[in-house]
């Protein structure tokens, strides 16, 4: 039986509440009118807890690729989905939360490679 540490733990319940809370404000966000605002700050401070607790150095040239992936894709994708209000807020919302992991993640591999 494998044991999970406190950490891992936390840091995979921190990713799926910041993804649960960036579509739950996507979805709403006409609704919450400006207070918007808080949430995303929210939702910044849980890209960097995600990009400081999930990923070890291991996994992060695996975590690079995939949230590159999706900045990438949910960028350009609000574009040609923002036609619909609810899609383009849940890809913003995904940004908010993925850009501050991904940079969070690739400094520790750039300390990491500079320390080697």
């Amino acid at each position: 039986m494998v044991k999970k540490s406190v950490k891992n733990l936390a840091g995979v319940w921190i990713f799926l509440i910041g993804v649960i809370l960036a579509l739950v404000l996507g979805l709403f966000n006409t609704y919450l009118g400006t207070n918007t605002t808080y949430v995303l700050w929210v939702l910044v401070v849980l890209g960097i807890i995600i990009g400081l607790l999930n990923i070890s150095i291991k996994e992060s040239s695996n975590f690079l690729l995939a949230s590159l992936v999706l900045v990438v894709v949910s960028y350009m994708g609000q574009g040609v989905l923002g036609i619909i209000p609810q899609i383009g807020a849940i890809l913003s919302a995904l940004l908010v939360l993925f850009v501050p992991a991904t940079i969070i993640v690739a400094l520790r591999g750039l300390f990491e490679l500079a320390k080697s």
